[in-house]
């Protein structure tokens, strides 16, 4: 029987390594075609395939197994769950890998494409350039078919050279600059904050105007410090919740603010 073929995964060493394998999986799963084999590679095929220990690589199948994402039978190996879809909202270790995996699995629409004069808001990202090309898509959810998030993407047009537009129907679009553009990733700084559906948003997302949404925004940088996409997200805010946990230090005193 044909197994199913994850990505590949550069492992940043300074986060949990099962952290960074199981997130990876997670995009690939869903990610998936719907022709793709249900069954998994062995804990070992897995765990060479990554660079990771078989405790590493079980650690990580336990968190996906957990999620529901895959089932585990004796004898038989692993198999993706059929129905596998994103569940709740995962921890952010500050892995891309994990930022990848949190986009995936909904199905995408691309709205709309092309140049478009740098939007006064983010002249500071883009200095120098008078225009970025704009990609627009709406996300929805795989089972119901309502409308998840729709969102803006401004990117550098050099870069949208490289871009193919289907990709988007298939992958976020920090996965297409890495992965299949090859944009070296430097860092991504979000931003989150509470505003109201304007007219464009609350008909995308089919929610009553001037409800609450939750704004996102995401600006990559490459390795260079260059800013090479911003992303504006609309979420609806009966949908998602957005959460910081801060850990005190070993001596029990919170962190300076």
């Amino acid at each position: 029987m044909t197994a199913f073929a994850p990505d590949s995964l550069v492992l940043n060493r300074k986060l949990p390594l099962w952290y960074q394998v199981s997130q990876s999986l997670r995009a690939s799963i869903l990610g998936r075609r719907p022709e793709d084999p249900l069954r998994l590679p062995t804990e070992e095929r897995l765990a060479a395939h990554y660079g990771v220990s078989v405790l590493t690589m079980r650690q990580a199948l336990k968190e996906l197994e957990e999620e529901g994402l895959i089932s585990r039978h004796r004898r038989r190996g692993t198999f993706i769950e059929p129905g596998a879809r994103r569940g709740a909202p995962r921890r952010l270790l500050g892995s891309i890998d994990t930022v990848v995996a949190q986009q995936s699995g909904e199905p995408t629409t691309v709205l709309g494409h092309g140049p478009a004069p740098v939007p006064a808001e983010l002249a500071e990202y883009f200095p120098g350039l008078d225009a970025i090309v704009s990609y627009r898509r709406l996300r929805t959810d795989g089972e119901s078919g309502e409308p998840v998030n729709w969102a803006e993407n401004a990117v550098r047009p050099e870069i949208a050279e490289r871009i193919v537009v289907a990709d988007l129907e298939r992958w976020p679009m920090t996965k297409v600059l890495r992965d299949l553009v090859g944009v070296r990733i430097g860092r991504i700084t979000d931003t989150v904050e509470a505003r109201l559906a304007d007219p464009e948003t609350a008909q995308l997302l089919r929610v009553p105007l001037l409800s609450p949404i939750l704004h996102h925004t995401g600006v990559t940088y490459d390795v260079d410090g260059r800013v090479v996409d911003v992303a504006r997200i609309r979420y609806r805010g009966d949908r998602f919740a957005f959460s910081v946990t801060v850990e005190a230090d070993p001596m029990g005193e919170p962190p300076a603010r």
